[in-house]
């Protein structure tokens, strides 16, 4: 997995358009992860713009880093807790990903299988060719002994 090399931050402090800019980041997605706890809290300049240390940047680079990897928000805001109460991330990421890499053999599996029934009912539907029914007997008639795993994939990303 290749990720861009880390961004130069700038010396000075940044306003959220500027925090934008250099990060490719939105300024909605900016003030949603400063709502969510994944950014310190900026700090205010006397008319009220956010203003932000450029170590922002960093923090920003390590959260898009941490995405790509596959961790959700929620386990980037406790990887970022652990570290800032002195504590080593270190061990939690690597069960997190040993984890999610059990996960995903897991799902592997599951679409194999119903791959494979999905083969199997499109050849009997081969020579079968048309079949009569309330809609389409072809559909009605196949029993799968697996459900759609794309179907569960999809009523867990929902929830």
């Amino acid at each position: 997995m290749r990720l861009k090399a880390k961004i130069q931050t700038p010396q000075r402090a940044l306003k959220i358009g500027e925090v934008a800019k250099a990060s490719g980041m939105g300024v909605e997605a900016l003030r949603f992860y400063e709502r969510s706890g994944l950014l310190g809290r900026p700090g205010r300049t006397e008319s009220g713009y956010r203003v932000y240390d450029a170590e922002v940047l960093t923090r920003l680079d390590f959260i898009k880093r941490a995405q790509v990897l596959g961790f959700s928000l929620q386990e980037i805001k406790q990887i970022i807790a652990d570290k800032a109460a002195g504590r080593s991330p270190c061990r939690e990421v690597r069960e997190i990903v040993r984890h999610r890499l059990t996960e995903l053999d897991e799902k592997v599996r599951e679409m194999r299988r119903y791959r494979k029934e999905l083969g199997a009912a499109l050849a009997k539907w081969e020579e079968t060719g048309e079949l009569d029914g309330h809609v389409c007997g072809l559909i009605e008639e196949t029993e799968l002994a697996h459900s759609n795993p794309m179907r569960r994939l999809s009523k867990k990303a929902r929830k």
